[in-house]
């Protein structure tokens, strides 16, 4: 009984389990024209950026924390190698770093990552049916960690089984932003489409669960809620 009515707390209280709290998508193209397609279009002449683990090369992008903080359990990257048919990524190499680029490191680690899911494919306006840049999403579960109310940056490279990449896509939207890139282990620049030039925001997800703490008047309702459950408890095995 005694799990029953913590099971009841949590549930009044809104303790959810982990969800996604951050989200810099989308992979690809929702419902309509080219879905399920991440399309490079002209002037844009970049179909992926090198996140080659083995070759030294990382990306980054970054993120804002608001609402009291999270408790990150898990990371979202998404990637593909090119005609590989399936997944192939192996281990994600993270850190996430507080304020600027350069910040201090909060957190980091070696990943080992699953297979989420194909979520589409990285295609040029004159190859939409096109089938060898199959863009999965590579799940890593992390060893938890906290983040506070703040800006922070996470960089990534990844590691593969095939011959080509792994290799990052854009966002789907082509939105411009300030996603970085470091070459064989340089300084972060700041990464913009070879033919376009112009700047790109990269798909990630962040998941996890709010770290803000309920109100006194939320900590009453999970008690009521609780000696409720209790109650009927009782009864019903009265009753019985």
């Amino acid at each position: 009984m005694k799990r029953l009515v913590l099971l009841s707390i949590a549930a009044a209280c809104g303790l959810a389990n982990a969800a996604e709290l951050y989200n810099n998508g989308p992979v690809v193209n929702g419902p309509g024209a080219n879905a399920g397609l991440s399309v490079l279009t002209s002037p844009a002449t970049t179909l992926g950026f090198g996140a080659q683990t083995t070759a030294n090369n990382r990306v980054a992008d970054d993120f804002t924390v608001a609402g009291g903080g999270w408790n990150v359990q898990s990371l979202d990257f998404f990637g593909y190698q090119t005609n590989a048919g399936a997944f192939t990524f192996q281990q994600a190499s993270w850190s996430v770093v507080s304020g600027s680029i350069d910040g201090a490191v909060v957190a980091s680690g070696v990943t080992n990552v699953t297979d989420g899911g194909r979520m589409g494919y990285r295609v040029s306006e004159t190859t939409l049916t096109s089938t060898a840049r199959g863009i999965y999403k590579a799940q890593a579960d992390v060893t938890d960690f906290s983040l506070s109310d703040g800006h922070y940056w996470l960089l990534w490279s990844l590691t593969g089984t095939a011959a080509s990449g792994p290799w990052q896509p854009p966002t789907s939207d082509a939105r411009t932003g300030n996603a970085m890139q470091s070459i064989a282990g340089a300084a972060f620049l700041g990464l913009a489409d070879a033919g376009s030039t112009l700047t790109v925001e990269l798909p990630f997800a962040i998941n996890g669960m709010t770290a803000a703490v309920p109100e006194p008047s939320s900590y009453m309702l999970m008690l009521a809620g609780g000696l409720a459950m209790a109650g009927l408890v009782r009864r019903r095995r009265k009753q019985d």
